[in-house]
């Protein structure tokens, strides 16, 4: 190449040797014909395969155990009991107040009424994973409701809003994906159907109509893997045809199997024209065949003894087994999968053989690491803060909540601390000592490791204070004694 350009290069141009060697990746040669990569934009690739993948990952979650477990493990892991609130205002009178009217509305929050708050939690992080995405209205009630906060929220299905609607609205305003844009790119509003469109009592109603949804009334959630997405993906896209090319596998194998043994074993018989007329070893009677010249097959049962006929012989069947290399396959196919969603093997799968409690420490830190990041980043973010902050309001405006000045602090008032569920103790009283051992160090606060278990720290030194004075009026001697203080016998001045 430098030779093609020598002023370029006696000016001081590095130029490359082979520019089609630059990135193997990049080749157009024999060996990457049929790669297909598309270079169009995220929203162009998966909108219009957005149906098919929902449809086949709940088919998926409905009838494969792998894939079910792959869902039912990610949501309870990053959920669990649910994400909890903690005010962050210096009034301790006022932060008890906002905790127990909080839990006043968590039990009243479901406008279907079927779960709690952190119920509604689980389901919205079940619809996200298998579905790609959630949507959340806030639903406004009457005070005449009896309400603790005249506020509930309701989880629907992606398909209430339409992903192939893409128009220009009157006032100049963009709907795509069914998501309504202002000129600045903001989202302005949701475009939704009354009922879900894919519903038999709602195709039988007649005429689903679309409505106009505020923003403000609507949460959607999803995880957005590039710049500029619009709506989400479902977790098991990447694996959904090798978990069902897998299942398939899996399922002749077992029905070859089956098959196999079925047949306890085979009567053979000599002849016909090299011996007399074959004979019922049970009535005597001549052998009745059936038209097409053999004999009816007879169940075999435990116990059951066979008299034979004259010349006939026994073979009894060696059904194949499943093949020498069925388990590394299964495995190698499973961790795959595993990969694919960003779920272990061990967990995926139950499968704790040979793994020791240093590897399985690895595993479960980088799981719970990715969770954690889903956690902040998404459910936090997109549900618990909005759902906080129209908690609130709604609170004040119904006065439920008195506070001075809302609307001027009202950023203040909102400061607040989600807390997930602890993670559980993998060995427990290592785990207990190394979180002593940092606090005695000063690493780590006390607040932070109860807050690290999913409690409050007030609420654990209320209640080790409660307890420590009812065990000494009782006069009992636990080691919670030792922190307090003995006073001497003697005479204090």
């Amino acid at each position: 190449m430098a030779r093609h350009y020598p002023t370029l290069t006696r000016n001081g141009f590095l130029l490359p040797s082979n520019i089609k060697a630059s990135y193997e990746g990049a080749g157009e040669g024999r060996r990457s014909t049929g790669w297909d990569a598309p270079d169009n934009g995220i929203n162009s690739i998966n909108t219009p395969a957005l149906r098919n993948l929902r449809s086949r990952s709940r088919a998926a979650v409905r009838n494969d155990p792998y894939a079910y477990n792959v869902i039912d493990k990610r949501v309870s892991n990053l959920i669990g009991t649910g994400i909890t609130p903690r005010p962050k205002t210096d009034d301790e009178a006022l932060r008890k107040l906002l905790q127990e009217l909080w839990e006043d509305w968590v039990d009243e929050s479901d406008a279907d009424e079927r779960t709690d708050f952190y119920g509604q939690q689980a389901l919205i992080a079940r619809t996200v994973e298998t579905s790609g995405e959630c949507f959340v209205r806030l639903r406004p009630r009457s005070l005449d409701e009896g309400l603790a906060v005249p506020l509930q929220i309701q989880a629907l299905a992606p398909e209430f809003v339409p992903h192939d609607k893409y128009e220009t609205t009157k006032n100049g305003n963009i709907i795509r994906a069914g998501i309504e844009f202002t000129p600045g790119g903001k989202r302005e509003a949701y475009w939704m159907y009354l009922s879900h469109p894919r519903d038999a009592s709602s195709l039988n109603a007649g005429y689903n109509q679309l409505v106009r949804v505020p923003a403000a009334q609507v949460l959607h959630i999803f995880e957005p893997v590039e710049p500029g997405q619009l709506r989400g993906v479902p977790r098991l896209s990447p694996v959904l045809k090798r978990l069902r090319s897998l299942d398939n596998y899996d399922d002749a194998v077992l029905f070859r199997q089956e098959v196999a043994n079925l047949f306890a074993g085979f009567i053979s018989r000599p002849a016909p024209d090299s011996g007399p007329m074959p004979r019922d070893p049970v009535t005597g009677e001549p052998l009745s065949l059936d038209r097409d010249s053999f004999t009816p097959m007879v169940a075999l049962e435990p116990g059951t003894m066979q008299e034979l006929g004259p010349g006939e012989e026994v073979e009894f069947s060696k059904p194949p087994d499943a093949g020498n290399n069925y388990p590394d396959f299964m495995r190698q196919q499973l961790m795959a999968a595993a990969a694919g969603t960003g779920t272990p093997y061990e967990i995926l799968t139950g499968d704790m053989r040979e793994v020791n409690d240093r590897a399985l420490r690895v595993v479960l830190n980088e799981f719970r690491r990715r969770l954690e990041q889903l956690q902040f980043s998404v459910y936090v973010h997109q549900l618990c803060r909005p759902v906080r902050a129209a908690w609130m309001d709604m609170a004040v405006l119904s006065g439920a909540l008195v506070l001075e000045d809302y609307a001027q602090r009202r950023r203040e008032y909102l400061r607040t601390r989600w807390v997930p569920q602890g993670w559980a103790y993998i060995q427990p009283v290592q785990d207990v000592q190394a979180r002593r051992m940092e606090v005695q160090a000063g690493f780590a606060s006390r607040s932070e490791m109860v807050l690290r278990t999913g409690y409050d720290a007030e609420t654990v030194d209320a209640e080790n204070a409660a307890d420590l004075a009812r065990a000494t009026k009782l006069g009992l001697n636990y080691t919670t004694l030792e922190a307090v203080e003995q006073l001497d016998d003697k005479e204090q001045p």
